[in-house]
């Protein structure tokens, strides 16, 4: 009867070990587990708050084919494309006229909830025309416009496109620059404009082959010649050439 019962205590003793041993374990997965939750929703939670933003000033260095555009993260529109690296694309949106970034201070801008519409959008891809769109005009836009067009903001003229243009909905933007072809921009028209954050696009010749397009609000019509040459500047700033 003793040595069952010392048996017995025995077997308890383990057993009640290996329990207490499940036990500190369990808590142990559960305190890791609680840790893991707590970091990993704060890392979420400005994940979600960013909505895709970053304020993350790093420059990095992206190579498209002979050029190098060294623009911080926080210009960068996309995720995936905040790294250093090649790339046959880069897209980048700024707040004009402060042609900076993404940034708490910008929030309200880059969220478009101001009253006024300030992102223009930038892609910078390989050259696929020998002209921009300002060399564009007399060879080929000239013909698919209907003249003599609408006065237009600071100096421009409003040209509606014809039928058979394959420009629906859409009207060129021209002013003349005296010794230069003229600024040419085309916009989108009617209800598609109003829905657009950026209905205005332009593309201009940048760096060594590339073509660099940039899409702005309507509103900035009235700034054109502003808004081009600070275009300019950025770009004069962040694209270097191996030439």
């Amino acid at each position: 009867m003793r040595e069952a019962a010392t048996a017995e205590r025995q077997d308890f003793e383990i057993v009640d070990s290996t329990f207490m041993k499940r036990v500190f374990y369990a808590f142990a997965a559960l305190a890791l587990l609680s840790v893991a939750i707590s970091v990993g929703g704060k890392w979420l939670g400005r994940s979600i708050a960013m909505a895709g933003y970053t304020d993350d000033t790093t420059v990095r260095q992206v190579v498209i084919g002979n050029n190098v555009v060294s623009v911080p993260a926080n210009f960068i529109r996309f995720d995936q494309a905040r790294r250093d690296g090649i790339a046959s694309r880069l897209d980048l949106y700024l707040r004009y006229p402060e042609m900076d970034g993404y940034s708490a201070a910008a929030r309200d801008d880059f969220n478009h909830t101001g009253a006024a519409k300030k992102i223009v959008f930038l892609s910078f891809e390989p050259r696929m025309m020998s002209r921009d769109m300002s060399g564009r005009f007399a060879p080929i836009y000239s013909a698919l416009i209907v003249k003599p067009g609408a006065p237009g903001p600071d100096g421009t003229t409003l040209y509606g496109f014809t039928e058979k243009s394959g420009y629906l909905n859409e009207v060129l933007a021209v002013a003349d620059r005296p010794g230069k072809d003229p600024f040419v921009a085309r916009c989108l028209s009617g209800p598609s404009a109003e829905e657009s954050l950026a209905p205005c696009e332009r593309d201009i010749q940048v760096g060594d082959d590339l073509s660099l397009s940039y899409r702005f609000p309507r509103e900035l019509l009235e700034h054109w010649q502003a808004l081009d040459a600070a275009i300019a500047a950025k770009v004069a700033g962040i694209l270097k050439t191996g030439r």
